[in-house]
């Protein structure tokens, strides 16, 4: 189907018209709704499963809702695709996630119609309760919505909202996007209880008799709102987690079916207080590879639509990504030491983690969504003597903040946090950056933090970490390393101990972490096109910091500058600045990293651009042309 024998697509640039249609005419819509996002996706990539599980229900939204005056607020956003194109994106969704284009998440600058912004899990129903008490306060009579999948209500967060939201009596609306699915396969009792709930013949066969007396029987409609959680549990037998949060139930109902949805949307309506609407769906919906291999084809990448063939498969010769090195790692890791396991909140196979689990699985943890939980669940393992390697990227470990200092550091327990996706990571943009790392470690006592040059590095920094040296950060970025022979045999490297890896005058250029070859890269032009021969050191720690080699360069060079894949206020730079200053050295220190602002998203090479220190950017600090 091609753009020109869309029926209904076209006609459709905002919600108002999507109201033109009949019910049966939505169907179709959803039709070609679906494959626009297979065609587009196909050439542009971002998360395909996901929003093809939700096309009907975001259809139905906007069909019944009055948006943007009643408030849709999605969780994570990885499913808003649909959302963005009913909303009058349609004709510039092929920017999605490049540069200068639509962001891949809701964004509320963006549109009126993203109500919230998204990009991190378990947040929305905490939001909505705030918009939908906001909207009583002001006199308002407005729907607020919020659509949370089954895997982030694993996190803490969801079931704070949930507890306040229930005990406050608010109007709104909870609707669980419930397909087993977050990324992986989601985990826990959870799980479990939700999978119960949608297969037990006896709960769903009177709740349809319920929801269908409901429809037709104003009066029972009203007794069962007077009644509520007694009567059902008294007539069905079963307690409802959700309803004893006083939350009415509704559900499970086929998240598939447009006409149902809408019917049911609209009678919910005329309901008031918090409510809950358990929702089926399928990830990946109507495209069978995704179907089939749902984790793979949440963000494939490039693919044949027709065939459902990946135009961008692994190279078996390229070097491998950094993830990959820490899954290998780690299992080789754990071969040796029985005491060493892998914890993860809900990203295996994104994290590599999945490695050892298929050869160790009583030896690996996916905790679901649930950083802070990850986080102290290794602090407890580590009191009792294991050496947990807690992988969290590093845009999500700003959630266990406190859990790190309270729980590990301040006990100074042996916890190595592998920070993935440490630095800018691209396309996926401001709310998945790993940029605060470095600044919000960095004050923490007992912690000791490092970030690999290359993927040999990573190897001997868990080697070296899993000695038992407490609190221990290794980040490191998304992507590719640079050397297929990476198997180097483990070594220790000795904390607080950087490296010099070339001599130089005048000039040092001191770098943490892969952009180490950004800065080499640099200073070999420089040198070459008759500008300063300029010395390099990889610092490997920025905590503690090789005071060895910083008296050196205290004593040696007038000027110094440093290059970080992290924020400049308070990362590496501010580090250097300060050791300098304490020591009495006059040299002057020139920051090259992330600046004091959420950077956008597009591919990383452009970001590392537009931030100044690609090798571009280092090479004209070099020689003085900016």
């Amino acid at each position: 189907m091609s753009e020109t024998n869309y029926i209904y697509l076209n006609r459709v640039d905002s919600p108002d018209d999507l109201k033109k249609l009949s019910v049966s005419e939505l169907k179709s819509y959803c039709d070609e709704l679906r494959h626009f996002i297979i065609e587009q996706l196909a050439a542009n990539p971002g998360h395909l499963g996901s929003s093809l599980g939700v096309v009907e229900l975001t259809a139905a939204l906007h069909y019944v809702l009055n948006t943007p005056y009643d408030q849709l607020i999605w969780d994570v956003g990885h499913q808003a695709y649909a959302h963005k194109i009913i909303t009058g994106r349609r004709d510039r969704f092929y920017t999605n996630r490049k540069l200068e284009g639509l962001s891949g998440f809701p964004k509320m600058s963006e549109s009126p119609y993203d109500a919230f912004g998204g990009g991190h899990a378990s947040v929305s129903i905490s939001a909505a309760l705030g918009m939908a008490k906001a909207a009583t306060l002001k006199g308002e009579k407005r729907e607020v919505v919020a659509v949370i999948g089954d895997g982030a209500l694993t996190g803490g967060l969801a079931f704070e909202g949930l507890n306040n939201a229930g005990a406050s009596n608010t109007d709104l609306l909870v609707i669980l996007n419930d397909n087993h699915m977050s990324i992986d396969p989601n985990v826990g009792a959870l799980k479990e209880y939700l999978l119960h709930i949608s297969t037990s013949r006896h709960y769903n066969k009177v709740k349809t008799q319920i929801w269908n007396m409901l429809s037709g029987v104003p009066r029972l409609r009203r007794l069962l709102q007077k009644t509520g959680n007694a009567l059902k549990q008294g007539v069905l037998q079963q307690s409802n987690l959700f309803e004893s949060l006083n939350f009415r139930y509704f559900g499970p109902v086929d998240g598939h079916d447009v006409g149902m949805l809408v019917k049911v949307l609209r009678d919910l309506k005329e309901i008031p207080g918090p409510k809950l609407l358990h929702v089926l769906t399928v990830k990946g919906k109507g495209y069978k590879p995704a179907e089939d291999n749902q984790p793979l084809w949440h963000a494939p990448g490039r693919f044949n639509p027709e065939t459902g063939e990946l135009l961008t498969p692994a190279d078996l010769s390229a070097p491998p990504r950094f993830q990959d090195v820490f899954g290998e790692t780690i299992l080789e890791l754990a071969r040796a030491d029985k005491r060493i396991v892998g914890i993860t909140p809900a990203m295996p196979s994104g994290c590599s983690l999945s490695i050892m689990m298929e050869h160790m699985p009583e030896r690996c943890f996916d905790v679901g969504i649930a950083e802070g939980h990850a986080v102290t669940f290794s602090a407890g393992l580590a009191a009792q003597g294991m050496i947990p390697f807690c992988n969290i990227y590093s845009s999500f470990m700003q959630r266990a903040y406190d859990n790190v200092i309270h729980d590990v550091a301040l006990q100074n327990l042996n916890v190595v946090f592998c920070l993935d996706r440490a630095g800018l990571v691209g396309e996926d943009g401001p709310t998945h950056h790993g940029a605060f790392d470095v600044a919000f470690f960095r004050p923490i006592p007992n912690l000791t933090i490092a970030a690999p040059m290359d993927e040999m590095e990573l190897r001997n920094l868990m080697y070296t970490a899993s000695l038992g040296r407490g609190p221990f950060v290794i980040r490191y970025p998304r992507g590719r390393g640079v050397t297929e022979n990476w198997r180097c045999s483990l070594q220790e490297l000795p904390v607080g101990k950087g490296r010099l890896l070339r001599e130089g005058k005048g000039v040092a250029v001191l770098t943490l972490g892969p952009v180490g070859r950004f800065a080499a890269e640099a200073i070999e032009r420089a040198a070459a096109e008759g500008g300063p021969s300029a010395a390099h050191i990889d610092l490997r720690y920025v905590k503690p910091l090789d005071e060895e080699l910083l008296h050196r360069v205290g004593k040696e060079f007038s000027r110094v500058i440093t290059v970080e894949d992290g924020v400049v206020k308070g990362g590496v730079g501010s580090a250097v600045l300060e050791f300098m200053e304490q020591n009495g050295y006059g040299c002057h220190v020139e920051m090259l990293g992330i600046p004091d602002e959420f950077v956008t998203h597009g591919t990383p090479a452009q970001l590392h651009r537009i931030c100044g220190f690609d090798a571009e950017g280092i090479y004209r600090k070099l020689m003085k042309c900016d």
